[in-house]
This record gives C-alpha cells, sequence and structure tokens, in this order.
C-alpha cells in the first residue's frame, strides 16, 4: 500500500473546493444577458464547439494541481524486509533403551514410547537448533548426528527400541558418545538431555568422570530419571506361558544423576509418569531458549515523478487546446 513521505502536503487538496467555488462565483457574475422577442428560433440553433472550452480548461487545471499537490507529498511504495539473526544451541539427546524401558507404568503404553513421543513434541517446538540422538543400553552409538533437519531426526527416532543393543545400563558410556558429539561444536550452549530409568552397570565410563568430561568442553547436561516410585510392571517373555507380567522396584541413581547434573550446571529431573515427562520437557524448553533477533526495515521507491508527469502532461494538454481548438478571437 503506498505511504507519504510528506502527508501534510495533502492538506492542500482543500483549497480544490475553495477555488471551484470561487471560479463559480466569479464567472456567474461575469455573464451577460441579452433580451429577445422571440427564443425559439435561438433554442434551434446548435451549441459552439467551444461553449463548456473555459469550465473544461478550469477542469483540466484543477486536476493538474491536484496531481502536483499529490507529488508534493510523495507518494513512495514499500517494501518491507526482515534480518534475522540467531545464536543457535546443540542439543544431543541421550536414551537410554534397555530393557526395563519397557515397564508399563507411563501410560498409554511403557516408558520408551511415552519418551519418544514427548522427545518428538520437543523436537518439532524448536527453531534453529542443531539436535542429535544417541541411544545406550549395554552399549552406546549414535542414531543421529546433529541435524536441522527434523523429519530426518523423528525418523531414527520412531525406529528407536529396546532389544537394539545388548541389554544393560551404560549411561556414563553414553553420555560420553553424547559429549563426543558436542565436542567441537560453536554453539552458544551445548546440551546433553539424558534419559535413564535404571542404575549405571555396564561400559567403560562411569558418569561422574563423563561429567567431567562434559564440565571441560561446557556441555550441561539435563538429566531425567523415568520411573514410578515403588514398583512397576515389567513385561516377561516366557518360553512356556508367553507374554506375562512380574512386579520389579524401581531402582534409578538419583544421587548420582543430580551430581552428573549439578557439576554441569544442569538440572536433575523426576518423571513418575507421562504427564510430568511433558512437563520437564516443556521446563528444558524454557530453560534453554534460543535467541532470536529481527530487524525490521523498508525500501521505499519514490512514486512522484509519474504524478508530476501526469499533471504536466494535463498543463500541455490545455495549451495545446487553448491554442488550437478553443482559442479565442479578439
Amino acid at each position: 500500500m503506498p505511504t507519504f513521505a510528506s502527508p501534510y502536503f495533502l492538506f492542500l487538496l482543500l483549497l480544490l473546493p475553495l477555488l471551484t467555488w470561487w471560479y463559480l462565483r466569479t464567472h456567474k457574475k461575469r455573464a451577460a444577458t441579452i433580451r429577445y422577442s422571440n427564443l425559439d428560433l435561438l433554442r434551434t440553433l446548435p451549441k459552439p464547439s467551444n461553449y463548456f472550452s473555459r469550465h473544461m480548461q478550469f477542469g483540466l487545471r484543477m486536476i493538474a494541481l491536484a496531481l502536483v499537490i499529490v507529488a508534493l507529498a510523495r507518494p513512495q511504495s514499500g517494501h518491507t524486509e526482515e534480518e534475522v539473526t540467531t545464536e543457535g544451541i546443540d542439543i544431543v539427546l541421550a536414551v537410554d533403551i534397555s530393557s526395563s524401558m519397557l515397564a508399563e507404568d507411563f501410560k498409554p503404553k511403557n516408558r520408551i514410547e511415552a519418551a519418544k513421543q514427548v522427545a518428538e513434541q520437543f523436537i518439532t517446538g524448536r527453531k534453529s537448533d542443531r539436535i542429535g540422538m544417541v541411544v545406550f543400553a549395554a552399549r552406546s552409538f549414535t542414531q543421529c548426528p546433529l541435524t536441522l533437519d527434523y523429519g530426518v531426526l523423528i525418523n531414527f527416532l520412531q525406529k528407536v527400541a529396546p532389544g537394539q543393543i545388548d541389554d544393560g545400563t551404560a549411561i556414563g558410556l553414553g553420555m560420553a558418545t553424547a559429549i563426543d558429539r558436542l565436542r567441537s561444536s560453536k554453539a552458544k550452549s551445548k546440551v546433553v538431555i539424558l534419559l535413564t530409568d535404571g542404575v549405571n552397570n555396564a561400559g567403560e565410563i562411569d558418569p561422574i568422570t563423563a561429567a567431567r568430561v562434559a564440565k571441560a568442553f561446557g556441555v550441561r547436561v539435563y538429566s531425567i530419571g523415568v520411573g514410578t516410585r515403588g514398583e512397576a510392571m515389567y513385561p516377561v517373555q516366557d518360553p512356556l506361558f508367553g507374554k506375562r507380567y512380574v512386579r520389579m522396584p524401581v531402582e534409578i541413581d538419583e544421587a548420582m544423576l543430580t551430581r552428573v547434573a549439578d557439576m554441569t550446571e544442569g538440572k536433575y529431573f523426576r518423571a513418575t509418569d507421562r504427564t510430568s515427562l511433558e512437563k520437564i520437557f516443556a521446563e528444558i524448553d524454557q530453560l534453554e531458549k534460543t535467541k532470536i533477533e529481527v530487524k525490521q526495515f523498508t525500501r521505499y521507491r519514490e512514486l512522484f515523478v509519474q504524478w508530476l508527469a501526469v499533471a504536466l502532461g494535463l498543463v500541455f494538454v490545455e495549451i495545446v487546446l487553448v491554442n488550437t481548438k478553443f482559442r479565442k478571437i479578439p
């Protein structure tokens, strides 16, 4: 939509009605009268071709004056552009896929499925952040390197399931693999979200050593203990009776997970159900906000030349008509 650089000139348009009134008033006073005994013959005569010439000339002047006033107001067309500057965050999800993650204390199915669904919501809610994923049980490996292609990451996340790695809980090794993905990162913030439901019982690296490495590389660890308090039902495949459930105590090394988080200036959370897990990821999302600066500027293109050109064109037309078709003979 056009804008005006000097819109106060548009108030001059209020002069046009006054000029028109003044013209009509003075033109009426100049009119002369001639008395005839019979006007029937005059009514049958055609009107002269220049009957409206004076009014047409005035009209052209008024239109030209209006265009000049608009040109003085400097009409412009603007094109708005935005310059977006982001300070991204690199995040690695370290997800425990040991068999205990199949415990069905997280509705509607089990811990691993709840963790996958909540993590997917977290991923889709991020903007301009590179996110990767590491999975671990008795060993660990990178499921997806740091990427901005969230569709690919979610596709890998959906394929995660217990049984892909030998059973066990190598928390320290899972942390070390995640930290290694962030070692050369240039992001302003480097984060590991560690999600586990057990106690470190495998791997060559213990969690505290991994936490020291994380601190050295400036990586912050948010640790999440997943599991209800007390006991949970675990599915067991019985060769005789098929799938059955056994009640087993939930053992999470909260002291170790808290220490890991404190050492790296992170935070420890305990998720006892799907709702609390969603709240935890929402809090982490708020704690690790990407800084986005938007600078908006507008490029203007001057349009007054076109308006002025039309006004000058009308003045030229009036001059030509006055000296040709509407020429007065003294």
